[in-house]
């Protein structure tokens, strides 16, 4: 299957379990791998035969940045399901979420989640 990546997505949000994540917020790192038949737009050359990654942006931004998930799980399950509602040749997501300041004492470049979800038909 063909791959369509959006690498390091950086969006501001208010996530987190604990009530100052969801005050002062903070910087959230996205990186997803989008699995679709990209065949029709490599013989094409015409957006409508592609997954306009440029949307596919938009929404994980609408996610990211409007609403309020506790857990970093949670919002990127929502974000799955939205790309897979906005764009139906999409067969199989891999997302992952970062936090590169959570409120935990220790040294990491960042923490996260990595889901990978397949289009149920």
């Amino acid at each position: 299957m063909d791959k369509i990546r959006l690498k390091d997505c950086r969006f501001y949000g208010y996530h987190g379990a604990f009530s100052e994540e969801q005050v002062l917020g903070q910087i959230f790192v996205v990186d997803c791998t989008l699995s679709v038949d990209l065949t029709a737009a490599s013989l094409s050359d015409h957006l409508e035969d592609t997954v306009h990654y440029g949307m596919v942006f938009e929404t994980i931004k609408k996610q990211v940045e409007e609403e309020k998930y506790q857990l970093i799980e949670r919002l990127a399950g929502a974000i799955c399901q939205d790309i897979f509602d906005s764009f139906p040749p999409v067969k199989k997501i891999k997302l992952a979420v970062k936090k590169e300041n959570p409120p935990i004492n220790g040294h990491y470049s960042s923490v996260g989640v990595e889901l990978e979800r397949k289009r149920r038909d």
